[in-house]
């Protein structure tokens, strides 16, 4: 059997994206692999009649008849989807403008105003995630939950997990299983150690510009701290089946654990 030569890697909003984009765009770069677009047909018609090849796809919604490509093998990496919100609609504050093109649209919903000029003129960080919840937030939610899980030529991981994968054993894995020609597993790991939080990057000052912009905190669960009661309240209903369909609760009682916003944020 013809080893895959199409690695491709899926990711989304606020799930590690910067993360795989330096990891794997700068070994690509590095050692001659091209690097190709997978949002369409059109795209992939530019793959490699031979050798390896890098794919991506920063929302993961690659062309269904993809998948059943025998030259690709995908990976894909998740979130808990109200460490998304939170992340999210901090980071939507003061995103720069040049790679989040629905940032800076006007929009007649909304007034004329754009999604950042909106999202800065609401008066609390309640209000912020509501807005955020109901934009941005749906459309990544609704991505994850169209993945195909369970396709024999997909590896999933959890950010979660991956965030704390300080012997990268688990990155590891992935590419063993994976199992692409013409990415060394070796090189690719030592990417990912140095531009990941617990290895070259675990300083602040050791981190490019884009990557202090995007990270603020890699810790998982900060919902459990950060996300106001009022807002679990109106999430649960909205998303609390996605939760328990991406494994990340087994009911709705997580609600409980949630703080009101005047306890989280004072200001509030």
């Amino acid at each position: 059997m013809t080893a895959p030569r199409f690695l491709c890697v899926g990711t989304h909003h606020k799930t590690g994206t910067v993360w795989m984009r330096r990891t794997f765009h700068k070994y690509a770069s590095d050692n001659d692999i091209p690097i190709v677009r997978g949002y369409n047909g059109k795209q992939l018609s530019t793959l490699p009649a031979s050798g390896p090849a890098l794919v991506v796809h920063w929302n993961s919604l690659f062309p269904i008849p993809f998948f059943d490509a025998s030259q690709a093998r995908f990976l894909h990496i998740i979130r808990d989807p109200r460490d998304i919100l939170i992340s999210g609609a901090r980071y939507h504050l003061t995103a720069p403008l040049g790679n989040e093109k629905f940032l800076r649209v006007p929009r007649d919903d909304l007034g004329g105003k754009t999604y950042q000029e909106h999202i800065n003129s609401l008066p609390t960080t309640v209000d912020q995630m509501l807005f955020e919840m109901e934009n941005k937030h749906r459309e990544t939610v609704l991505e994850m939950l169209v993945w195909p899980y369970g396709h024999r030529h997909v590896v999933d991981l959890k950010f979660e997990d991956v965030v704390n994968d300080t012997d990268c054993s688990i990155f590891r894995g992935a590419l063993e299983q994976m199992g692409v020609e013409g990415f060394d597993i070796d090189g690719v790991v030592k990417y990912y150690w140095d531009h990941s939080l617990f290895g070259g990057a675990a300083k602040s000052e050791d981190r490019a510009a884009n990557v202090k912009q995007h990270v603020k905190s890699g810790k998982p669960a900060q919902w459990k701290t950060k996300l106001p009661r009022e807002v679990a309240e109106i999430y649960v209903r909205e998303f609390g089946q996605a939760l328990i369909t991406l494994g990340y609760a087994e009911n709705n009682d997580w609600v409980d654990e949630c703080r009101p916003a005047s306890e989280i944020y004072p200001a509030a």
